[in-house]
């Protein structure tokens, strides 16, 4: 009896240290899901989550003409505003690091830029138009891109977090099946898992339901509009309207994306810059035949109803 103590004794650190082997195997995988990144194919995720990259737009000053003393400032301000709306959009782009799909980026934060930037270069236009020949086509600036490590999809790491997740999980499953004495092993490895799989779907709240969005009407904010102005200006109407459709159909197809303030950052505030661009060359053709209405932009912003 003295003797067969110690084989038992053996059998049971044996078993032990089996089972312990299984559950710390699913706490490694488990910490893996955690970091976003999985041990055999996380590199890309890793480079997501790790660094955002830094936006970059063209420099227009160099594009502008002589600009007269007249309108010097109102140039200057939007010039500022210009680098300033750069430096928001790259810290949004680290606040927002790992948040909705694939197009997240696009979507919420160059396409605002973009608009932001159209609206901030009609006005250079309009400044200098009031006192010399007018600028044409600085829109063609607008546009920036994503440099460095910006370029994979912030979507892709939420769905290799769920890969993760997943394997974590099993891996805890099997920690419980060796036995008993690795059944707390087992239930953090699980539990790991499951943190992972729910963080992978935690920004996916943010559009729970189309709704639809509405817009102040700005035909009975105008003038009299001269002649010469009314086909410009009737086409720039026409694009207000194209723009709440097209953005009613985004907000369709992207009911259950991004996290709880996507509709206003993807949809709502994207197209109260467009808005902006379109009221402010309404208000450039009129002021061409005539007086230059103001304020128009007030108008812009729109909003959801459920």
């Amino acid at each position: 009896m003295s003797r067969a103590l110690p084989k038992y004794n053996k059998r049971r650190v044996a078993f032990i240290g089996g089972a312990a082997a299984v559950a710390l195997s699913g706490t490694v995988i488990a910490g893996f899901a955690l970091a976003g990144e999985t041990p055999a194919s996380g590199g890309t995720n890793a480079r997501t989550l790790a660094g955002p990259g830094t936006i970059s737009c063209p420099d227009v000053t160099g594009q502008l003409p002589a600009v007269p003393a007249s309108a010097q400032a109102e140039v200057d301000s939007n010039l500022a505003q210009l680098n300033t709306q750069i430096q928001e959009a790259n810290k949004r782009l680290v606040d927002t690091v790992g948040q909705g799909g694939p197009n997240f980026v696009q979507n919420a934060i160059l396409g605002p830029l973009e608009d932001k930037r159209v609206a901030a270069l009609n006005r250079i236009e309009t400044a200098i138009g009031r006192a010399a020949e007018k600028p044409e086509g600085l829109e063609a600036f607008a546009a920036c891109q994503l440099n460095a490590d910006g370029g994979a999809g912030a979507g892709e790491a939420a769905e290799g977090e769920a890969g993760a997740g997943a394997e974590a999980g099993a891996g805890a499953e099997a920690g419980a099946e060796a036995g008993a004495e690795a059944g707390a092993g087992a239930e953090a490895g699980a539990g790991a898992g499951e943190d992972a799989g729910a963080g992978a779907g935690a920004g996916e709240a943010g559009n729970a339901g189309a709704g639809a969005i509405s817009c102040p009407d700005v035909t009975g904010e105008l003038p009299a509009i001269p002649a010469s102005a009314q086909a410009e200006v009737d086409r720039n109407l026409a694009q207000l309207d194209t723009q709440i459709q097209e953005a009613n159909k985004r907000l369709v197809d992207t009911v259950g994306q991004g996290g709880p303030n996507f509709v206003q950052n993807a949809i709502l505030g994207p197209l109260e810059d467009k808005r902006v661009a379109a009221l402010n060359r309404i208000e450039t053709a009129i002021g061409r035949a005539a007086e230059k209405p103001e304020g128009l932009e007030a108008f812009a912003a729109c909003q959801l109803n459920q």
